[in-house]
């Protein structure tokens, strides 16, 4: 017998970044009484702050944000203790009569709190780990981009659908040779990526941001300097100074990898802002294919089309 409990109903405000996303959010919560669930897998660290481009206490507006400084950055925080916290943090605005509005350009972070996936079981293969831990980097490297190129699509747009294959559904990190095995193991196991199954368990309005790619570069790359001008490196400097190894600033990616490397002495000032820019592109890029799945996204231009949104809202509500 079919059940006819309506499903919760949850709003979704996601895009690539430096496309405003957390100052929508703030706006959407005021007007439709909400609360803002982060969807980002750095801002959930403590102390890492302008690099996450983690939203103020000032531009809250006084709206109650969830998932923010929740984890030491010492330790690795997974989409598995996402779900488990953001689930929990659904609950809890729901129960008070409010809207949650998840908020976030951290794709795996967004699906794993909207749907409940099941990854097939690949056990491991230890004759092929063994033979592919004497692989330096780059072989492996070259080995699964070999083993993608295959394939139809462009190797880079696979990773998402293949990082949705692990059990922590962490993204897979291409400087992580321990992630890049496991890849490549699931892919001789299976022989070949198949779409993990969701099943939707929210009755769930996703609002997209985008902006012409011009656009969007130099947003980010005006970002990036006024963060600069903020502190962003002593903030990795503080980061240093509490114990954070500069390996684990390198998986952290992005503003804490090129800035690690520039306080290495790996880079100069002006290599790593070119480079953390370049890098924060393509990472643009990755974040539109990722949501370029997604066919129930409504896309709108957030800085002509701020009405339209309310609109949106308004009328499926």
């Amino acid at each position: 017998m079919l059940s006819l409990k309506k499903k919760p109903k949850i709003i979704v405000v996601l895009g690539q970044t430096s496309t405003g996303k957390s100052d929508l959010a703030v706006e959407i919560a005021k007007k439709f009484n909400g609360e803002v669930i982060s969807a980002d897998s750095r801002q959930v660290y403590r102390g890492m702050d302008l690099g996450s481009g983690k939203i103020t206490k000032e531009e809250m507006q006084s709206i109650p944000h969830h998932l923010l400084d929740v984890a030491n950055p010492k330790e690795v925080f997974s989409v598995a203790d996402f779900q488990k916290l953001g689930t929990r943090a659904i609950q809890d605005i729901l129960s008070r009569g409010k809207t949650p509005i998840i908020c976030g350009g951290t794709g795996f972070y967004i699906d794993a709190l909207v749907y409940q996936t099941s990854p097939p079981e690949v056990p491991p293969n230890e004759k092929l780990r063994t033979e592919l831990s004497k692989k330096s980097l780059q072989e492996l490297q070259g080995i699964l981009k070999e083993k993608l190129k295959k394939r139809k699509k462009k190797w880079w747009e696979q990773i998402p659908l293949l990082s949705s294959l692990f059990k922590d559904k962490q993204e897979i990190d291409m400087q992580n040779p321990v992630r890049i095995i496991r890849a490549i193991e699931i892919i001789d196991a299976l022989g070949y990526i198949p779409q993990v199954k969701k099943r939707e368990i929210y009755d769930t309005l996703f609002i997209g941001l985008m902006l012409p790619k011009e656009q969007l570069d130099e947003r980010i790359h005006k970002r990036i300097l006024t963060r600069l001008k903020k502190g962003m490196v002593e903030e990795v400097e503080q980061l240093l100074k509490d114990g954070i190894s500069h390996e684990r600033l390198e998986s952290l990616g992005l503003e804490y990898r090129y800035i690690g490397r520039y306080l290495r002495g790996e880079l100069t000032y002006e290599e790593m802002i070119e480079e953390l820019r370049r890098a924060t592109i393509r990472f643009a890029r990755r974040q539109k294919t990722w949501f370029k799945r997604n066919k129930k996204i409504y896309w709108f231009n957030p800085l002509s089309e701020k009405e339209k949104v309310f609109e949106k809202i308004d009328e499926l509500n």
